[in-house]
């Protein structure tokens, strides 16, 4: 995505919001949660308290980039607005998926030359860690629902959970290679090639309600 797909007002909340992230994070990972207060955290990001709480629940919040007010509405309505009137799944679902993750973590200043504070507050405070994966099966659950809406299926349709857990877990992968790979390319071509090789392991298997599988099965 460039930045003239984005709109001023999202610009400037996605810059006030990265701004207070990385506030936080080195605040965490300096004195622990307990070591500083918001009206510290504000004067280092040069913004009221009030801003603050209107970005954000709590200092916790923050640390994670789990802002009030999501900030991705300018890319979740691309995305839903990217699906195929044709019947089936649009066949550029998982890749507009990762598109659409990308541009979250772009917002959340997630890149190798910053995560390095996010790494070293979880360290401090490590009941931080338990908050992130809460906050990644409740975004898979979003997600599965963006799909239910984009590909007009039915409400709980399995495809569209599958979809987003799967896609959540090459995402994942595909950071953790992208944070720690200096020159492995690009989010999306890492991603790429990671979904790739998805796309070939399950076109091998066999599924299995087939004879065969039956018949291999131990009993």
């Amino acid at each position: 995505m460039t930045d003239s797909a984005e709109s001023p007002r999202e610009r400037r909340r996605a810059d006030t919001t990265r701004t207070l992230i990385r506030a936080a994070r080195r605040f965490t990972a300096e004195h622990g949660l307990a070591g500083f207060t918001v009206e510290e955290l504000c004067a280092e990001a040069a913004v009221s308290r009030r801003t603050f709480f209107n970005y954000f629940a709590s200092k916790d919040d923050a640390v994670l980039g789990v802002p009030l007010e999501r900030s991705d509405a300018d890319a979740v309505a691309r995305f839903v607005a990217g699906g195929s009137d044709a019947p089936g799944l649009s066949p550029n679902l998982l890749t507009d998926l990762a598109v659409l993750a990308e541009e979250r973590w772009r917002a959340l200043d997630i890149a190798p030359d910053t995560v390095q504070d996010l790494f070293r507050a979880v360290d401090k405070e490590p009941r931080l860690l338990a908050r992130m994966l809460e906050l990644g099966v409740e975004g898979e659950r979003y997600d599965a629902e963006l799909i239910v809406q984009r590909e007009g299926l039915e409400p709980g349709d399995l495809r569209a959970e599958v979809a987003a857990q799967v896609v959540g877990a090459v995402v994942r992968s595909a950071a953790g290679e992208f944070l720690s790979a200096g020159d492995a390319g690009t989010f999306l071509e890492i991603f790429e090639r990671r979904i790739g090789a998805a796309r070939d392991l399950f076109s091998t298997q066999t599924a299995l309600t087939t004879p065969d599988a039956r018949q291999e099965r131990p009993e």
